[in-house]
Parts: C-alpha cells; structure tokens; sequence
C-alpha cells in the first residue's frame, strides 16, 4: 500500500525529548549459608539489607532484577544462566556480609556484563558497648572485596568497580549508584543503537574515515548508510501547514538579532526560515522511518541543485533533534557522533566541538563548530543568523549560534588507532562567561589547566580528531569507566602542573 506523505503529520516538539527503553540492572547479593544457623535472624536482616540496596537502585530510572541471595556455590553456577538468559546491561553484587569467593568465581569468570560490587553497611559504625560478633558480620560488607578483588585478578579478569559506604545517608554512595546507573544506559542503548551515515567525509579530512564494522565490533551499534535523495523527498513532500507551525516555534525558540560584525552573518531572512522548517520536517520523518539513534552526514549535491540546498539547511533541525537526544554529526563524522551519544546517554548534553583561536590576552581557547549542536546545554537563549556562505563548504542558509553553560565542562575524542582499535581522549576544563564572534557557529570560552598553551600541547600529543564533544559537568572518570567496559583504551589528559 502506497503511503502519501504530503498527507501524514510529522509532530515535532522543539522541547520534548524523545523516551529511550530504560537499562537493565541485575542485583545478587552473597553471603556464607554457614551463618544462618549459627546466628537466628541474620539471614532475614541480610535478605532486608538487599531489599533497601533495590529500592535505592529502582529509584533510578532503571528496569531492576533482582537474583536473589547466592550463598553457596551450588547457587552460583545456577546463577550464571540466568544471569545470560536476563541479558542484564550492568550487574550490581550487593556485598552483605563475609561470603566465599566460591560464590563469585565462577560468575565474574562466566560473565562478561559489567559487574559492581557494592558495599553498603547499615550502620555507621559499630557501637563498642554492645558489640557482638552478630552485629559484626551484619557490617561486615566490605570483609570479601579483597577476596573478590583477588580472584578476579587471578582468572584474568579486570577487578570490579566497587562502591563502599553505608545504606543510610551516605550521598557519596547514592551517587555511585546513579552513575553507574547511567553508565548502564549508555551500554544498553550502545548495543542497539542505529547510527545513519550519509555521504562521506570531506575528501581532505583523513582523520574522519571511519570503518563502520570498528563500530560495531567496539559499541554492538549497526551503522545504516542512506542516501541522501531520502530526505529531499520528504523536503519536496512536506506538509505546508507542519512547515508554519514550525516556524512560528522556531522564532519563539531562537532569539534572531540584527547583523553584527560578521560581513557574512545577518539577520535571519524570510527565505532562510522557510527553507530550514521545511528542511527539518523532512529530517524528522526520515529519522522516523529509518528507525535511527543518530546521524553523520555530509553531501555536496551539484551545484543550484535542490539536494545541494537541502542538505545544506539541516543545521538548524540536526540541532533541535541533538538537544532531544538524537545527536547528529556534520562532515560525516560518526566517531564523533558516538562520543555525542555518549555524552547524551549520560546527561551531560554533547555538543559538536573543535578548537578555534586561542586568546592569549586572556589564556583561554575558543571551542565550537558550525552544524549541529546540542541547544539543550546553552547558555541562554540560542541565536540564530543568516550566513551568506558557510566556510569551506558549499551553501548558505540559517545557522545556530551560541555558547555552552558556564561551569565545569568534558571533552570527548575517539579516534582510530594505527592498529585498528578505537582511543577514547578525555580532558576537563572550564567554561567561562565572555563575549563571542558573532559568526552564527557555537564557541564557548574553554579555560584548562594549568595554562592554555600547556594544555593544548597535552592534548595535540594524544592523537585526537579534529572534532570532540563537549559536555557540562566533570566526568571524565565516568567515561573512563565506560571505555574500560567497551574495551577501548581511555586516556585522560593531564590538567594539573
């Protein structure tokens, strides 16, 4: 059956993000069965222990299994086909007191999921004056985690990631677990994910080829190569009534101020509008029907020609679909867009970025791009201008301008290494209020340590691509935990003297 799209709504909300299916988080907690008839009532305090670590766990947004308590090593390897059939994205060990390591050996041996062993005692501290060896072995979380950590090393496993604390009032813990809950995300919606490539990286970018079966092999994601006439088709076919309602949110979603000192910057035309609504219902329905995560893309067309001013005008959709947590990559850059899925995944917005000049008056460096951009992380209202001409390469049309939030701020660059195998290239500044080029492309104030020159110098050395992501916040310890699980090589880059 034929399908008239000229006729179907495409609803887009510049607000809303889209809904992803929440991660998976397996629970197991192990103990040593000889206790329980040595001392009555530990186990049902154990199985109320493992119950509050759950409900701080489901309090995120997660889908929780719960395996129960394994204290012998019978129960361990009933557990471990559970464990695969569940498909778990991140398994939490709930460490409630001394266990064997019989009951953990021949899981972390067995399972490749990310395990977490986590050590929450009840209590505070032990009050001495009515201490018991009960009221020891109900505190005694962290008693195995040697043990634990021993045996992984010793079956050639990397040792766990653990979290040590209390279960009450300890928000150091509970934010252990909120991020290895969203470390889960990112692996849950990694190995599902449908990345779109379009065309190809400009021809002299060297640094941008990427082979689409690395990606798989490291992130499980499936690469869909599309063309580019797909979403012409939709521009060609947009609904007219769809387009103005647009643009009406776009005028009340950007601020489009009066030219400024860029002789190729102006104020946003009638003409450039239409073209960029139009352009955007068409990127729209093609990422709906493609059924994808992300997009890369970079297509010339011939020139006048209608795939030309097309593919030339997703800016401003590529940025209202990145804030909604669809990230979208110019000049065909997919490890990028991988590092902005990452960045998104985790909460922390990613923002398409490279290096511009330098201020060295005021020792920071100015990081932005033209294209796509995460408007979800902007520092106040985003601007967009008309550009006469988008440098080094063809077009014109509306552009989005501004600068991300002030405050803390992580970069993130993977590359392809000269054997074959992907790099993750982290590093953490700061991003500072100040005036920026009125050029209708992001650029944020960066300030690294211990001064930009140094910084920079550190960075260059590592072997990045020209373009990284940019996120708010400091986490550059949580993507080294996601690199160590992908198995990619992680290397943050130094920012101290």
């Amino acid at each position: 059956m034929s399908t008239d799209h000229s006729k179907q709504q495409v609803h887009f909300s510049i607000s809303h993000r889209q809904s992803h299916a929440p991660a998976r988080i397996g629970v197991f907690g192990v103990a040593y069965h000889k206790y329980w008839a040595q001392f009555e009532g530990l186990l049902d305090d154990m199985y109320k222990k493992q119950q509050l670590l759950i409900k701080k766990i489901k309090s995120q947004p997660v889908e929780v299994i719960d395996f129960g308590l394994i204290d012998t090593v019978q129960k361990a390897y009933e557990l471990v086909p559970k464990l695969k059939a569940a498909g778990p994205d991140l398994i939490f060990c709930d460490m409630l007191t001394y266990a064997t390591s019989s009951t953990f050996g021949i899981i972390i041996k067995s399972i490749d999921t990310p395990i977490v062993l986590v050590a929450l005692q009840p209590d505070k501290a032990m009050d001495y004056t009515r201490a018991s060896t009960y009221l020891q072995l109900y505190n005694d979380d962290i008693c195995s985690l040697p043990e634990f950590a021993g045996v992984a090393a010793r079956m050639g496993k990397p040792v766990p990631e653990m979290i040590i604390g209390t279960l009450q009032d300890d928000a150091a813990a509970d934010e252990k677990i909120a991020e290895y809950c969203r470390i889960a995300k990112v692996l849950h919606d990694l190995k599902t994910a449908r990345i779109g490539h379009i065309g190809h990286p400009i021809e002299a970018m060297l640094d941008m080829h990427t082979d689409a079966t690395l990606l798989t092999t490291f992130f499980g994601a499936h690469i869909v190569q599309c063309e580019a006439h797909e979403i012409v088709s939709g521009y060609e076919n947009a609904n007219a009534g769809e387009v103005a309602l647009l643009k009406e949110d776009i005028l009340g979603f950007f601020d489009t101020p009066d030219p400024s000192s860029d002789p190729i910057a102006e104020k946003l035309n009638e003409a450039d509008l239409e073209t960029a609504a139009r352009a955007t219902v068409a990127l729209q329905r093609f990422v709906q029907e493609k059924e994808l995560d992300g997009l890369a893309y970079y297509y010339e067309g011939a020139a006048n020609s209608l795939e030309r001013l097309v593919m030339s005008n997703l800016i401003v959709g590529n940025s209202l679909l990145t804030s909604r947590g669809f990230p979208m990559c110019g000049e065909s850059d997919l490890k990028t867009c991988f590092a902005l899925f990452i960045m998104d995944r985790l909460g922390i917005g990613g923002s398409f970025a490279e290096f511009h000049p330098v201020d060295f008056n005021e020792g920071f460096v100015l990081v932005g791009h033209d294209g796509p951009h995460n408007i979800a992380i902007a520092d106040g209202k985003p601007v967009l201008r008309s550009l006469k001409k988008y440098h080094g390469k063809y077009g014109s049309g509306a552009s989005v301008e501004f600068k991300i939030k002030e405050g803390p701020i992580t970069m993130l660059s993977i590359n392809a290494t000269y054997n074959g195998k992907l790099r993750f290239i982290i590093a953490e500044g700061t991003s500072v209020a100040g005036p920026i080029p009125p050029t209708g492309n992001t650029n944020t104030r960066g300030f690294f340590k211990p001064d930009v020159r140094t910084f920079l110098y550190r960075w260059m050395k590592e072997g990045p691509t020209h373009h990284f992501a940019l996120g708010v916040g400091h986490h550059a310890s949580t993507i080294q935990k996601i690199g160590q699980y992908l198995n990619v090589e992680t290397v943050l880059v130094q920012t101290g003297e």
